[in-house]
């Protein structure tokens, strides 16, 4: 008998539990975080576009430290705006894949283009002028 109560529980499915586990045994790669370059090449080779775009913000950061702010923050939008267009071009980018392929478009781009157009409008003597936003800075600073 105890051998036929064991027999009915072990063919019942088992419930799983609607909690999250305690400990993450693995997690999904993002679309595209595969490898640039094939396995045998060196590291640095591997993650060719996330180096790209890492080297071009840096060279940014460095004109804004030697006074060139809009050149430099025109190229960290634009190293932003490289990284969009690679992601979405490449079907394989290395760690420059961080989630779905459309949340780092979205936020390579947003990011790139909002950094893009404040470098082209800072003061003094900005690049483009654009009147509504003036009647924002007029009607929030009064």
């Amino acid at each position: 008998m105890a051998a036929e109560a064991h027999s009915e529980q072990a063919s019942e499915p088992q419930r799983s539990s609607r909690r999250f586990p305690r400990f993450t045994r693995d997690t999904a790669r993002p679309e595209g975080g595969g490898r640039a370059a094939p396995g045998g090449r060196p590291a640095p080779a591997r993650q060719w576009p996330l180096l790209a775009v890492m080297g071009g913000v840096a060279a940014g950061l460095l004109l804004v430290a030697v006074d060139a702010f809009r050149i430099g923050t025109l190229l960290i939008g634009l190293s932003l705006l490289a990284g969009a267009a690679l992601r979405w071009a490449l079907p394989s980018v290395g760690m420059l894949a961080v989630r779905s392929r459309f949340t780092d478009l979205l936020t390579y781009g947003v990011l790139g283009f909002v950094i893009v157009m404040l470098s082209m409008m800072v003061q003094p003597k900005p690049w483009i002028h654009i009147p509504f936003l003036d009647d924002i800075v007029h009607f929030t600073v009064r």
